[in-house]
């Protein structure tokens, strides 16, 4: 049965192909329009380093949705996904409870262990010891949000009666929700965070990998119905025999798809705004929290298309 408080956000585009640069004045602006629009939040991607040949320029997420609350007052600020273990937890802790207090607790975080090792290597992060550093991260950011004071050895992290104030504005902290496919992460998710993030996941897709993290959690002693789940996913908006090709190959050339997961470009949504409409209903039907779109090359008619014809009708669906 569908949910009647589906949530729907929208992805920014804060990485572009180069020689193409993404423009931070045009982003903040976004943003705005975005809450202006109507969306419940909006979302950016996280790398310090991606790409070769071609290479993808990108802002920094954090500094970016810090602009952007300042010049919003509604819209949830989300990060989908912020790689945890390229970050200094205890400086990453301060800059994420600062950024909950500017926003006044509009923070929502999509966190995952990273798959892209030279970034890894560049950093002086040990790629294979990701998901323990996730782990120990995810530990050091709820302990010092939530505890008056924090010590403890967590190497290389040796923390002596570690005070850190302010906390979040947001009340016990932020939601964390995790990002990622294999089963490890999808019981990560569903034991040590508040809900899982996906991306590009066709509705089958996601009922399948929701199921495991519900049974995690019930496994682990938690209650599945506190758990969040949100799906990021492609979609263009016009007569499909004209756009489907464009779409396709959009995805084909700036998007991955993880052999090991469920994410594929099947996952699109395509067609006319009716098409498209029934297409989402389908992933309302698996009880989805939140949808994130990620529009054609964020053209803003898309945007337009989706806010003013595609949400009234999936709001009264």
């Amino acid at each position: 049965m569908a949910k009647n408080k589906t949530e729907y956000g929208i992805a920014m585009r804060n990485f572009q192909a180069f020689p193409d640069l993404p423009d931070a004045q045009q982003l903040i602006e976004y943003g705005v329009r975005m809450e202006e629009l109507g969306f419940e939040s909006v979302w950016v991607w996280d790398h310090i380093l991606l790409g070769v040949d071609p290479h993808f320029p990108i802002i920094d997420a954090l500094s970016l949705l810090t602009a952007v609350a300042a010049r919003t007052e509604k819209i949830k600020l989300g990060t989908g996904i912020l790689v945890l273990p390229l970050r200094n937890p205890l400086v990453l802790a301060k800059q994420l409870s600062s950024m909950d207090q500017i926003s006044k607790g509009r923070l929502v975080l999509g966190m995952a262990s990273g798959w892209y090792k030279r970034e890894f290597d560049a950093v002086g992060i040990d790629f294979h010891k990701r998901g323990k550093i996730m782990d120990q991260n995810l530990e050091i950011l709820q302990r010092l949000w939530t505890e008056d004071m924090v010590s403890g050895e967590f190497p290389p992290h040796n923390m002596r009666e570690s005070v850190m104030f302010p906390k979040p504005y947001q009340k016990p902290r932020p939601p964390i929700l995790i990002g990622g496919y294999v089963d490890a992460v999808l019981k990560r998710a569903a034991l040590r965070g508040d809900g899982w993030l996906t991306y590009f996941y066709t509705p089958e897709g996601f009922s399948e990998d929701w199921a495991k993290i519900r049974s995690f959690a019930e496994e682990g002693g938690k209650d599945p119905d506190t758990l969040q789940s949100t799906n990021q996913l492609p979609i263009i908006v016009g007569e499909r025999d004209k756009v489907e090709a464009d779409m396709l190959e959009w995805l084909n050339t700036e998007w991955d798809f993880a052999s090991w997961s469920k994410s594929t470009p099947d996952s699109a949504i395509i067609g006319t705004v009716d098409e498209c409409v029934e297409q989402l209903k389908e992933h309302l039907d698996t009880g989805i929290d939140r949808i994130i779109f990620v529009p054609y090359r964020y053209q803003d008619d898309q945007v337009e298309l989706i806010a003013n014809e595609i949400l009234p009708k999936l709001r009264a669906a």
